[in-house]
């Protein structure tokens, strides 16, 4: 591909950026609020987007996105299962849909991304199956409220993430390490709740537009570093069944394929094993030592931009549903290197989009930085930085801001 080329995107593709509750609005009650990350900070008041979404609004429209990928937060809205929404706190959420359509911007909105009332937090979470209807009423309280303002449903955003490091490596509340059969069970309750959410949405979430909804499963490659060594060929192919394909199965194998109209894709990159160790920098593996193995990473895990085309159609050949990109971004203070992987990246996305795949937006991970859960406000991945140290939270374009901008003003991608 020379350095002439233009690759063009369909009519109507969209191109947003992503957030969560607990990552950018501040002022919430749920498992994180009590929680200290690494770095020693917390997200009583993160962002502080809660506040200030109608200026973060004008941002999108300065960055000339034309979708808004965001949660709303469970916690905020019920007081008990099966209690009636809050509506002073509805009010606000339905207020930031409203400047979003006046702006012209879609929304795309999630329904749980790692947070829990604390109500269910203290009858045991997701491992509790009493969770599932609790949570489908919820669905079904908050799709009447909001249907003639929210068209496409992201139940759960990346629940093997949710249920691996919460239950398997201690990372999230409530912090439990190798609990096989509680992960597996998180898993399994999650799909039923989806399934029977979905019915919810697809039957009274009607409004003039067909209503979309599914869930957004991230994908990581894992390979061992040595092709030969057999004991990280077999870690790899643990992790691979345990959080790709168990996941994918419990959420879209069989006839559950038929609960979703599209699948959410997050896809950052690879990790590969060397010794049993993930070298990755996320999970500790010094910088220096990665630069010795040739790995190029940024600060979380190992770019691998061609694996988004296998992936997408693996999706495509499996199920035969849309795709949305519902994440994909980099961690690094280094810009230039953050513009390559995201030009790379979409390079592959329009290579697959070529050979078939319908995929249908892209969401960048993120619209700022933010708190980043375990991590603490160590990682940006922000499309605009935001100054933690001043009290007034200001935000600033970055330099891959500018460049996402023109992507997402001209629909096309000048590689």
């Amino acid at each position: 591909m020379n350095s002439e080329s233009v690759l063009k995107f369909p009519p109507g593709f969209l191109w947003g950026a992503a957030t969560s509750p607990t990552q950018v609005e501040g002022h919430i009650e749920n498992e994180w609020t009590q929680f200290t990350a690494v770095d020693g900070g917390n997200c009583h008041i993160a962002c502080d987007h809660y506040h200030r979404y109608p200026e973060d609004i004008e941002w999108m429209s300065k960055l000339g996105m034309n979708a808004y990928r965001f949660g709303i937060e469970w916690s905020r809205l019920q007081s008990a299962a099966f209690a009636p929404l809050n509506q002073n706190e509805l009010a606000r959420y339905v207020d930031l849909l409203d400047r979003l359509r006046v702006a012209g911007i879609t929304p795309m909105v999630v329904l749980h991304h790692f947070s829990n009332p604390p109500w269910i937090n203290a009858a045991g979470g997701w491992t509790n199956a009493a969770t599932i209807p609790a949570f489908v009423d919820y669905v079904r309280k908050l799709v009447a409220a909001l249907k003639d303002r929210v068209f496409i449903w992201n139940t759960f955003n990346e629940p093997d993430t949710y249920a691996c490091v919460a239950y398997l490596l201690g990372g999230f509340p409530p912090q439990r390490q190798w609990k096989l059969g509680q992960f597996r069970r998180v898993i399994d309750h999650m799909a039923r709740a989806h399934v029977q959410a979905s019915r919810v949405i697809r039957r009274e979430g009607f409004a003039g537009r067909k209503p979309e909804v599914g869930i957004a499963k991230n994908w990581t490659f894992f390979h061992a570093n040595q092709r030969l060594s057999p004991w990280d060929r077999a870690t790899a192919l643990v992790c691979h069944y345990t959080f790709n394909k168990f996941v994918l199965d419990a959420f879209l194998g069989g006839w559950r394929r038929r609960a979703s109209t599209f699948i959410g894709l997050n896809y950052y990159g690879r990790v590969r094993f060397h010794h049993f160790r993930a070298m990755i920098p996320a999970s500790g593996t010094p910088a220096t030592e990665i630069r010795d193995f040739g790995f190029v990473c940024d600060d979380m895990v190992e770019r691998y931009p061609e694996g988004l085309e296998k992936i997408l159609t693996y999706l495509r050949r499996k199920f035969r549903l849309p795709i949305y990109i519902t994440e994909h971004g980099a961690a690094s203070d280094d810009e230039p290197f953050r513009e390559r992987d995201l030009r790379q990246n979409l390079e592959a996305l329009h290579k697959s989009m070529q050979s078939g795949v319908d995929v249908r937006g892209f969401f960048y991970w993120s619209l700022m930085d933010n708190f980043e859960w375990q991590f603490g406000y160590s990682k940006k991945f922000g499309l605009l930085s935001v100054d933690f140290k001043d009290a007034k939270l200001p935000r600033k374009m970055k330099p891959l801001a500018e460049v996402y901008s023109q992507i997402c003003r001209e629909n096309l991608v000048r590689a």
